[in-house]
């Protein structure tokens, strides 16, 4: 099983925008094959951070995720709405990877 976090920081004035665009995104990449679950939570700290927790049953589903069309329409959409890129961790087999 492959863990993916995903953090990203949002403009404050974007957040509804934001949170919008997550839900159709959220619906979409639960229909893919090998989604496990693929939640968004907000910090209770900072309410402009939102993280990701998702989990994959393979390498070779999440990496079909990343190149899915949905995402590249929400990678274009979100890019703006955020203060910096979102921070990527992968988590397989006892190891960390970060993007």
């Amino acid at each position: 099983m492959i863990y993916v976090v995903a953090t990203s920081q949002v403009k404050p004035e974007c957040r509804d925008a934001f949170i919008k665009g997550a839900k159709e995104c959220i619906a979409a990449t639960r229909k893919e094959k090998g989604c496990i679950s693929y939640e968004n939570h907000t910090s209770i700290h900072d309410p402009n951070l939102f993280v990701v927790v998702e989990r994959w049953e393979t390498r070779e589903d999440l990496n079909a995720h990343g190149k899915a069309p949905h995402m590249k329409v929400w990678r274009e959409y979100s890019a703006p709405l955020k203060v910096s890129p979102t921070v990527i961790e992968i988590i397989s087999d006892g190891k960390v990877e970060k993007f």
